[in-house]
């Protein structure tokens, strides 16, 4: 990590310039730092005990409820990654995630590609920019089924704003499409 903390920090002061707040950007490089060390779990309590300036409750603020526009931070990585890997193809792929509770965003008895049956899971959707010999995920987005749309004590207590709605089916490719947070142009 000591090697590549001052390429890291370049990189992040590139991504995160979009950020407002000087303390939101460095919490920003913290929690990077977290997902690249070692380690099974890259939640944010293990990941904050690992770092020798890990702040659980800080990096959970940054994460969850701290008030910064994730849209032009993965414009950028975008950007970065189609200009070193340049795309040949775009790939639409659905991963879902296994859960025992229902308090999760999304979360519902659905098909589950992860168990090959239908289960208690989350499904949500990407659109990779891919080569022959590299891949990387550009925009994805949670599925949210029918019926989180008639639980407002539900999608409250998760944290679902007013404003969104049930989402198409998981194979929605075309809203991924469109709303994929790099142009075209820059990806051929």
């Amino acid at each position: 990590m000591i090697r590549v903390r001052a390429e890291l920090e370049l990189f992040v002061a590139d991504v995160f310039a979009s950020v407002p707040r000087k303390d939101q950007r460095g919490w920003g490089a913290c929690y990077l730092r977290g997902l690249m060390l070692d380690g099974r779990r890259k939640s944010i309590q293990p990941m904050a005990e690992r770092l020798p300036d890990g702040n659980m409750q800080a990096l959970q603020q940054f994460v969850s409820q701290s008030p910064w526009d994730w849209t032009p931070v993965r414009r950028r990585i975008a950007e970065r990654v189609c200009s070193v890997i340049r795309p040949e193809v775009w790939v639409i792929d659905d991963v879902s995630f296994p859960k025992c509770g229902k308090a999760s965003v999304g979360v519902a008895r659905q098909y589950c590609g992860a168990v090959g049956k239908r289960a208690n899971c989350q499904v949500a959707v990407s659109v990779h920019a891919a080569t022959d010999t590299a891949s990387c995920p550009l925009q994805w987005a949670l599925f949210l089924p029918g019926e989180w749309d008639q639980d407002p004590a539900r999608r409250r207590a998760a944290g679902v704003p007013d404003e969104v709605g049930m989402s198409p089916s998981p194979g929605w490719p075309w809203t991924c499409l469109t709303s994929c947070p790099v142009r075209w142009t820059v990806c051929r």
